[in-house]
């Protein structure tokens, strides 16, 4: 891929001597689910990622990082970010809080540094794709890169059923 198609994210990378995949895939505007992207993909839904920001009552704003297959629990959230209760932000704030937009989220390169909370299912696997700034291109790469780039701390933020 040449430079100029690079997004913010995988500049991040790039300066950071890590080994990563920019991989497009076909974007459904109707259908920007992490499932979507894993069929896409050809990829298992338990190695497609989302990134999702909340807001919490104590800290303020704060990512989560999980697989596409779960959902965030909101109290496990809340108690890892140090706070006692946390809800997704609305997604209108989504652009403005991150600059990012709804389907291009990334934990690498926010407009501000935020906590970042990746679910620790995230390790046992060898690469996990995630957005990589934009629709329509994800990031294949090393749990452990993504972790040390976005400063995560692996935690246990999924709920225990769907």
């Amino acid at each position: 891929m040449s430079k100029e198609k690079k997004t913010n994210a995988a500049r991040i990378l790039d300066r950071e001597g890590v080994d990563y995949q920019l991989i497009p895939y076909t974007v459904d505007p109707d259908n920007l689910a992490a499932d979507h992207v894993a069929e896409e993909l050809g990829e298992p839904i338990e190695q497609v990622y989302k990134t999702l920001v909340l807001h919490g009552d104590k800290t303020g704003y704060f990512v989560c990082v999980l697989a596409g297959n779960h959902e965030v629990d909101l109290k496990k959230a809340a108690r890892v970010s140090g706070n006692k209760k946390a809800e997704m932000i609305p997604m209108k704030d989504l652009l403005g809080v991150t600059g990012y937009i709804r389907g291009g989220c990334t934990a690498i390169g926010m407009k501000k540094k935020f906590p970042v909370f990746i679910s620790e299912e995230a390790t046992g696997f060898p690469y996990i794709y995630v957005s990589a700034g934009q629709r329509g291109l994800q990031l294949r790469l090393a749990p452990a890169d993504l972790i040390r780039v976005a400063e995560a701390t692996p935690a246990d933020i999924i709920t225990d059923t769907l």
